[in-house]
């Protein structure tokens, strides 16, 4: 039986970034360098494909420190960063700490503690709950820092001084949404000082370029990511706001429903910046199964940024 016809606009850049690539190759170094097991404090990046890759390898991942075990075995902090109470914590424990922060995130907390020590209370753009808005919230003392979403928000916000505000954002919202929330802010404090360069992230804002450069032209569009992933919800909601209303999140290829994915002539794929290329492909073969697939990528622009591992795994030599 002849298959129907299908084209699949695949984004680009799409899929893993420089910051989760780092933090990946941070656990698999020290697997390599020291052994099982190592310990990560929360999901190093939010992929349950990547995380159940470094467990079988021998990785075990903790929400907390104190279900770790004492001994010199390493323990990763997640690429999402953690408040400052969560190193000191391992220090007075004697813990052997690697750091997996995305160098992005910490700017951000770097941005926010330099405003905090010139005297300015600290608005931050970004999601209650989120684990990088609860790491850099905790750069700073309790109620130095006030979380906002929306723009609504603004108007209820109650400041000491309108004169000493300064704002940071999480890493990866919506850039048009975000860009909503600062022009609030600006228009009802004029004063408010803003970070140098945009706190969203390059492969944040690239994403969702590419996602608007695809979305009037396909039927459906796919957004391969976890649930908790921030940066592929946004995904979604850009896919849905450029001309596709359907617009989804999905995991793995078992997760499609087929009987409603039938009648499609066009379709664009994407994936979040912790999604790894393969689970692309599992998606693409799927269709391939009922459909007679052609697939073109649509790029945006190159990606070529990289940054380096914490010197500790960078000068330790490998063991024989």
């Amino acid at each position: 039986m002849t298959k129907p016809p299908l084209k699949v606009l695949l984004a680009a850049p799409r899929g893993f970034c420089a910051g989760v690539v780092r933090a990946i190759d941070i656990v698999e170094r020290a697997l390599q360098l020291y052994g099982a097991p190592v310990y990560v404090r929360h999901e190093i990046v939010h992929n349950k494909f990547v995380v159940d890759d470094l467990k079988a390898k021998g990785a075990i991942f903790v929400e907390e420190l104190d279900q770790i075990p004492d001994g010199d075995r390493p323990v990763v902090f997640s690429a999402h960063g953690v408040p400052k109470s969560v190193p000191a914590a391992a220090t007075a424990r004697h813990m052997f700490q690697l750091d997996a922060t995305c160098p992005l995130v910490t700017k951000v907390h770097m941005e926010a503690q330099r405003h905090h020590a010139e005297g300015f209370e600290i608005i931050l753009i970004g999601h209650k709950g989120h684990p990088e808005v609860i790491g850099t919230m905790g750069q700073l003392p309790p109620g130095a820092v006030v979380l906002i979403e929306t723009a609504e928000d603004v108007a209820k916000l109650q400041v000491k001084d309108p004169q000493k505000l300064a704002y940071v954002t999480q890493t990866t919202l919506s850039v048009d949404d975000t860009r909503d929330v600062i022009a609030a802010l600006q228009a009802r404090f004029p004063a408010i000082k803003g970070p140098y360069k945009e706190d969203i992230c390059y492969a944040t804002t690239n994403r969702q370029e590419a996602v608007k450069a695809i979305a009037p032209k396909v039927d459906l569009l796919l957004v391969v990511g976890a649930p908790n992933s921030s940066n592929s919800r946004r995904l979604v909601e850009v896919g849905e706001r450029e001309g596709t209303p359907r617009s989804m999140l999905v995991q793995r290829a078992s997760e499609l429903d087929w009987p409603t994915l039938q009648g499609l002539s066009t379709i664009g794929i994407t994936a979040g910046a912790s999604a790894p290329e393969l689970l692309v492909n599992e998606i693409i073969d799927a269709f391939r199964a009922h459909y007679d697939v052609t697939v073109e990528t649509v790029t945006l622009r190159e990606e070529n940024v990289s940054f380096k591992l914490p010197r500790e795994l960078r000068e330790a030599p490998a063991t024989p």
